[in-house]
């Protein structure tokens, strides 16, 4: 009896260090698709880091390819990610197909950012991201011999004064400007749909073709301000050669004073020999709306998990917990604000962010002054109207064929479902 209760546990045993290496390969495996080329090696290392503290394998991965397309791929072919970063559109697109519902996460009530479809919660927002005019602070005190406060400048002609200020102090070209189709048709133009009370209303019009941008105030109003950012850009006579390291150069080290861009350059510029005293401030305008004194912007770009055939519940619950790990772990936490130097869309997330045009967005986030992005633009929309603006940039237009043909483009587009 007793070798038979022996041979029990033995083969129990046995069984037991068989079943382990079963149970090592049963560990949730899950794919994470990353849009923001600039994050890929970050996110690289944490996830190995957080997959070996929380018994998860998980793979990266990023695509060159416009991120519509790709997904458009990886769906057809059956093998989509276990939890997608892409742009606010997307999720209304994609992500309203096949995004898992979130509404029930903890993380919800922590942010005002997140995307809701139908009533669902399908977007988890990653970051903060606005536009405005950069500035370096210290290449104008270098000029001036006084403290630079943007707040001085309030609107169009006070910033053509100040240019014209610096260059009577020596700076011959105080501007410069990103020439590529994505700054000047999705970030600067674009402005001319976010800056009003009625955007939806504003875009029906251009759809349906009765908007008049000639008789604009607002678009008006932005051209005049790039008239004035032409009239002083350091690469005039060419302003299509315009190299965007050189243009971050330029900025980063005090050759200009101001440049359009976002809060996101800031890992360019940390690239060259950069000036200590570096911002944003908004766009400046002759025109007294409510919207004189802010930035634009919004969440920028955003996760949702996939809820098709091809994902387990098991992938998909180890999608949500390393979600929550990025909200309410201090790991997580310090990934967005410091590692990443991104502007966390979370109220809990209270570590500084180390990006120096950030923790300006930060400060207009905190006031109510920030402009939401309008998320609905056509797929071709930052190309066809940016190859419009670079035309312009490059005087090869008037601001009445621009008009002519950023109308042109609407009416003749299909309109966005949201």
């Amino acid at each position: 009896m007793k070798k038979q209760v022996v041979s029990v546990v033995a083969a129990a045993a046995a069984a037991m260090v068989l079943a382990a290496p079963a149970m090592a390969e049963e560990k949730v495996s899950f794919t994470i698709f990353n849009s923001k080329n600039e994050l890929q090696e970050i996110l690289e290392d944490i996830t190995a880091k957080y997959g070996e503290e929380n018994n998860v394998d998980i793979e990266v991965y990023y695509s060159n390819d416009t991120v519509a397309a790709h997904l458009s791929t990886v769906y057809a072919s059956g093998d989509p990610y276990t939890l997608i970063m892409t742009d606010a559109k997307d999720v209304y697109s994609v992500g309203k197909e096949y995004g898992a519902d979130l509404s029930d996460e903890e993380w919800v009530k922590d942010t005002d950012y997140a995307i809701t479809v139908d009533g669902k919660v399908l977007g988890f927002p990653f970051c903060i991201e606005a536009r405005g005019l950069l500035f370096n602070a210290d290449a104008i005190e270098e000029i001036t011999g006084e403290p630079f406060d943007p707040a001085s400048i309030t609107s169009l002609d006070d910033l053509d004064a100040f240019c014209q200020k610096l260059v009577d102090g020596g700076m011959e070209t105080p501007t410069a400007i990103l020439k590529p189709d994505w700054s000047l048709g999705a970030h600067f133009l674009q402005q001319v749909y976010e800056e009003r009370e009625d955007v939806q209303g504003f875009i029906d019009s251009l759809y349906a073709g009765e908007a008049n941008l000639m008789e604009d105030a607002k678009f008006n109003a932005l051209m005049d301000t790039f008239d004035v950012l032409k009239k002083y850009n350091i690469f005039g006579d060419s302003p299509l050669t315009a190299d965007d390291g050189l243009v971050h150069m330029y900025t980063a080290e005090g050759d200009v004073a101001f440049q359009f861009g976002g809060c996101w350059e800031w890992n360019d510029i940390i690239d060259y020999d950069y000036s200590e005293n570096l911002g944003m401030m908004p766009v400046p305008q002759n025109l007294d709306d409510e919207y004189k004194d802010c930035l634009v912007g919004g969440g920028s770009k955003f996760f949702y998990i996939d809820n098709s055939k091809y994902t387990t519940d098991e992938q998909r619950q180890a999608a949500k917990d390393f979600l929550n790990w990025l909200v309410y772990s201090e790991e997580g936490q310090v990934l967005i604000s410091d590692t990443c130097a991104c502007v966390s869309p979370f109220s809990n997330n209270e570590v500084p962010c180390t990006n120096d045009l950030g923790a300006y967005v930060k400060q207009y986030v905190d006031a109510g002054k920030l402009v939401p992005n309008y998320d609905y633009d056509p797929d071709d929309h930052y190309s066809k109207i940016g190859t419009f603006m670079q035309e312009y940039l490059n005087n090869e237009i008037d601001r009445e064929t621009l008009a002519k043909d950023i109308e042109d483009y609407w009416a003749n587009t299909t309109p966005v479902e949201h």
